[in-house]
């Protein structure tokens, strides 16, 4: 079963098309990459998909059924640099908003659910900060903080926006874990990212967008040096077999 449908999602910004006619499937159990260059809208797309900016036209399906009905079924982790880091709380409240349809708003969290924050913040190696304030934290412990707070909704899919950007080597092996853990478990992740060496390595699936789907498949089949110039518009070179990106595009 497909976990994620999308058909014909297109978003228009000041009469100027942001995404046209992207049309793609993801498969229940995947590790999807979303790469492209700066301004072909990785991040539109996802933050589209979750209604969280308004498309022109186009379907989400979820499991088969409108995104508005299985939305309880989405975790999502946003860029880093979209959240307000100076907001007055501590790790452990920013973890427990991942359980506010359990919990219900404006009620105090029962013990169970105090735990089960806290087997996830220990789960990223995070529950000594519990009581930390979001601002004190550097980049990479933020990162690990919303990490935990995705991991307390118990989701069946996760859409991650560009989660490596700015972390620190161990943050990242933190969050590749995690990703692959949940693949054991059946469930579905999508992830923006612009670092082609680890592209491979990361993700079984890869949408390679600039504003129109250029290529959606199974990254061997669709990793490719031709569709990568078609998507950045410029040339890449092969590295000890990784691509790296030498003019145009990023």
């Amino acid at each position: 079963m497909n976990a994620i449908t999308v058909q014909q999602l297109t978003v228009v910004y000041d009469k100027q098309p942001a995404l046209e006619d992207v049309s793609f499937h993801v498969p229940k159990g995947s590790l999807t990459g979303i790469l492209g260059p700066n301004g072909a809208g990785k991040s539109t797309l996802i933050k589209a998909m979750l209604h969280l900016i308004p498309r022109k036209f186009g379907h989400v399906n979820v499991f088969g059924k409108p995104y508005t009905e299985q939305k309880h079924l989405i975790g999502y982790v946003p860029q880093r640099r979209e959240v307000d880091w100076d907001f007055p709380t501590n790790a452990l409240d920013v973890v427990l908003m991942g359980r506010y349809r359990q919990i219900g708003f404006f009620k105090r969290a029962k013990k169970e659910e105090i735990s089960w924050a806290k087997q996830c913040l220990e789960k990223v190696g995070m529950l000594a900060y519990a009581n930390r304030q979001i601002s004190q934290l550097s980049g990479g412990q933020q990162q690990r903080v919303f990490l935990a707070r995705a991991l307390a909704q118990n989701a069946s899919i996760y859409f991650m926006d560009e989660p490596f950007a700015g972390v620190d080597a161990q943050t990242e092996k933190a969050i590749i874990q995690l990703m692959k853990e949940w693949k054991k478990e059946g469930k579905t992740v999508l992830v923006v990212h612009h670092d082609l060496q680890t592209v491979e390595d990361y993700f079984d699936h890869v949408l390679l967008l600039n504003k129109k789907p250029i290529q959606y498949g199974e990254t061997q089949r669709v990793f490719n040096l031709n569709n990568l110039e078609q998507t950045y518009g410029g040339k890449i070179s092969f590295l000890e077999k990784s691509p790296v990106l030498i003019q145009g595009g990023e």
